[in-house]
């Protein structure tokens, strides 16, 4: 995985020795001697990852966490500190201030690269939502987010039951707002169908406490970790893995496997507290760009007047829809519905009351579709409905159901009522129907022939007298 490091360290032979194992890495090295080098280089050039030492000689490493964390132009960089053996007080200074690990000298290599594997992927998947937000954004297509936040859920899962009542009590108790639940692998993986998912699964080693067996860090706990980040439900949420202090290779596999930190055993329940706290606002802020995302996608494919597919998403699924019966030979019906004299409306009440009649021509038409009809506003007061496999009686008798449902509305406005009727040209296409032309491979019709048949038969029932069906020749 390539990647930029940035490397802050006062010592020359630390920056020679971690630049020496990065770069065999293939990464991008660079180092800086200084807090404030550093807050100059990675404001100039943003790195992928920081690398510091707590003991520099201008600037405590604690200040210099909590300054790149408070820059906007740099608070998405994953801090990484590798120091030397430090009090746990300044262990958990360096966390609060937004460290996203604490590794003490000597390193092992494996365990370091994996963690840099584990930054690098994290931040990535960040950026890519950072992006499509603001693709969002950039088109309007982003909505507000709601304030409420449910109360986040932690789930214990596995381990020696002792071990797991003692993390559970100790760990509760920091964080009063965090519901926490116990778990074995099965309730993990086959979770009650509605039941809400975890946020954070806490993931225990299987044998006893201080004991590295085989049933543990490297057995059954990596296994149902591979398992939930494979599984559409679990795949979002966050794991941190709890091992004993002599499992060292599990670590480095724990990490490269999908786990978003790790707990050393004996646990300290401030630390842990921390390092939960964390993960639950990363997936946070992860969850709320999923959510603006699909938003904004949503918004892309609808008509924010009638709440119906617009022209654009409507294609593919048209496009599907005819595939689907040159394949299988079964037919499907297109209709294309105008609202009769819609401009008399707009004139004579102003477009806030054709504004209001579309919305309501939409929901009665919302409320005749079936699973698998395609229902879209085609423009202006004109809208597109596929039905697929049909013959052509039941297709003009849902035609015609619909000119009454529409004719027969009612519609009250300021001042008096509108009354609205509607013409729908209608086509079979492609199959083997009655008077329709098969569908043959030699024969392929473009989405726009399909439109255009329905269309003409349309401009037929508006010249004929208007609010009627009529049906033309199929387009195959």
């Amino acid at each position: 995985m390539t990647g930029r490091v940035l490397i802050v360290d006062d010592l020359a032979v630390n920056r020679i020795i971690l630049k020496a194992k990065l770069g065999s890495a293939c990464y991008a090295v660079q180092s800086v001697a200084s807090g404030a080098q550093a807050l100059a280089q990675a404001r100039r050039g943003p790195p992928d990852v920081i690398v510091l030492d707590l003991a520099l000689a201008d600037m405590d490493g604690v200040e210099l966490c909590r300054a790149l964390s408070a820059d906007p132009a740099t608070a998405h960089i994953p801090l990484l500190v590798v120091t030397g053996a430090v009090p746990q007080a300044r262990r958990l200074a360096a966390l609060e201030a937004g460290a996203r690990d604490v590794m003490v000298r000597p390193l092992d290599e494996n365990t370091l690269l994996a963690r840099i594997r584990n930054l690098l992927r994290d931040a990535e998947t960040e950026a890519d939502l950072r992006r499509q937000e603001g693709l969002c954004q950039e088109h309007g297509f982003a909505e507000a987010q709601g304030g409420f936040e449910a109360c986040a859920r932690v789930a214990l899962l596995g381990g020696a039951p002792r071990l797991a009542l003692s993390l559970r009590r100790q760990i509760a108790a920091q964080c009063p707002d965090v519901a926490f639940e116990t778990l074995g692998p099965a309730g993990a993986l086959n979770g009650a169908a509605g039941a809400p998912v975890p946020d954070l699964f806490l993931i225990l080693p299987g044998a006893d406490e201080g004991n590295t067996g085989a049933s543990g860090a490297d057995g059954d706990g990596l296994r149902v970790l591979l398992d939930l980040t494979a599984r559409r439900a679990t795949r979002h949420s966050a794991f941190v893995v709890v091992l004993p202090a002599e499992a060292v290779a599990q670590a480095a596999m724990a990490l490269d496997l999908g786990a978003h930190d790790i707990l050393w055993l004996p646990v300290d329940p401030a630390e842990a507290a921390l390092r939960i706290r964390a993960q639950l606002a990363r997936k946070r802020r992860a969850d709320s760009r999923r959510r603006a995302v699909e938003t904004g996608l949503n918004l892309a494919a609808i008509d924010p007047l009638t709440g119906l597919l617009n022209r654009r998403s409507m294609a593919p699924q048209l496009l599907r829809l005819a595939e689907n019966s040159r394949r299988t030979g079964r037919s499907f019906a297109l209709m294309l519905l105008d609202l009769d004299r819609f401009k008399t409306i707009n004139d004579t009440h102003g477009h806030g009351v054709g504004d209001q009649v579309l919305r309501i021509v939409a929901e009665r038409l919302r409320r005749v579709v079936r699973p698998g009809d395609i229902l879209a506003r085609h423009g202006g007061e004109e809208f597109l409905l596929a039905l697929p496999d049909v013959a052509l009686p039941e297709a003009r008798a849902r035609a015609e159901a619909l000119c009454r449902a529409i004719g027969d509305t009612v519609i009250e406005v300021p001042g008096g009522s509108v009354r609205v009727t509607a013409s729908v040209g209608l086509t079979l296409c492609g199959g083997g129907a009655g008077d329709a032309p098969g569908w043959g491979e030699s024969t392929h019709p473009s989405l726009e022939s399909l439109i255009e048949a329905a269309d003409r038969a349309l401009l037929q029932a508006k010249s004929d007298g208007r609010n009627q069906v009529m049906v033309g020749q199929s387009a195959a």
